[in-house]
């Protein structure tokens, strides 16, 4: 089994909530809560691993909260 680091945003115009897999190209999806997103993101994963292990392009290292102004 493969992990797998995602980001979860909320689209403001349709209230989707939509992830990612940073650096993982076509790993991406939505849902209309995190629970339905986890599953199509599980979905469209599992079909590009179909493909053959994936050449990350990049590795998420986190997020930081900066201050401007």
């Amino acid at each position: 089994m493969r992990s797998f680091t995602v980001v979860i945003e909320r689209c403001s115009d349709t209230q989707l909530f939509v992830g990612y897999v940073p650096g993982f190209p076509g790993a991406h999806s939505q849902g209309k809560n995190v629970s339905e997103l986890r599953e199509n993101l599980t979905e469209a994963i599992a079909m590009l691993l179909e493909d053959g292990e994936p050449a990350l392009e990049t590795q998420f290292v986190g997020t930081e909260v900066l201050e401007v102004g």
